[in-house]
């Protein structure tokens, strides 16, 4: 029978077993969850409403992603062409006078608006290009550049709160399998200790045994040696 010990030991392995299989079903949920959000990044022309009044635009949905960064992300994007300034209000960024080489040595207006829906963890973008007096719209030559432009930032931020998640998951992996190891430890040494109780309480058997053979001797040298001392008394007791 295994000591209380024992059994404090057996219930805490499997107290870690199970909260090991809760996470781990937790995190399969997250990402069952994050497939199931998962879309393909697509750009389409439109129409938005930007502090230069209503304008042709090009619009694309980033996901698992909020606004604030999404936002604060694009006005670093910009600045890394040459520009006058970009600056913030509120939920649009302006570039001004930004030069893309790709497209000459004309510096163009950008405006971008992004609204957050925070239930489904989007952020709608919607992104207008003044090309000096005219907005880019879909038959303009340069639209497919920029539609590239936008899907890449897109896909971009897109990626990064998942690329995040996979690191946290990966860490979360590591944690588990290390708890693994040390579950097979302390399953090997709880099964060491078990037999090693096994041969201590087989040697108790045995010594319980042998000292009560040894009792049974002791007794019968016992009474051996009471006759002696009644013996040893009774010729004490015959001298005069």
């Amino acid at each position: 029978m295994l000591n209380n010990s024992t059994k404090s030991i057996i219930f805490s392995i499997y107290l870690k077993s199970e909260i090991m299989r809760s996470t781990i079903v937790t995190i399969g949920s997250m990402l069952f969850a994050i497939s199931l959000s998962a879309q393909k990044i697509n750009v389409k022309s439109g129409s938005e409403k930007f502090s230069s009044g209503k304008q042709n635009c090009l619009v694309t949905t980033i996901y698992s992603n909020n606004k604030d960064d999404v936002q604060s992300e694009w006005k670093s994007f910009l600045k890394d062409f040459k520009n006058e300034k970009v600056k913030s209000n509120g939920n649009e960024v302006f570039g001004d006078n930004v030069l893309i080489k790709d497209w000459g040595n004309n510096p163009v207006d950008v405006y971008a608006t992004f609204d957050e829906n925070k239930k489904d963890q989007t952020v709608e973008m919607h992104v207008a290009f003044d090309l000096g007096g005219a907005y880019i719209k879909s038959s303009d030559d340069r639209y497919n550049s920029a539609e590239k432009m936008v899907k890449e930032f897109a896909i971009k931020m897109t990626k990064i709160p998942l690329e995040k998640k996979v690191k946290d998951n990966e860490k979360a992996l590591g944690k588990l399998e290390d708890n693994q190891k040390d579950l097979e430890k302390e399953n090997k040494n709880l099964k060491s200790d078990i037999e090693s109780y096994k041969e201590k309480i087989k040697k108790a058997e045995e010594d319980i045994k042998k000292n009560e053979e040894n009792q049974v001797k002791k007794k019968a040298e016992i009474e051996t040696q009471k006759t002696v001392v009644e013996d040893s008394k009774k010729l004490l007791n015959k001298v005069d």
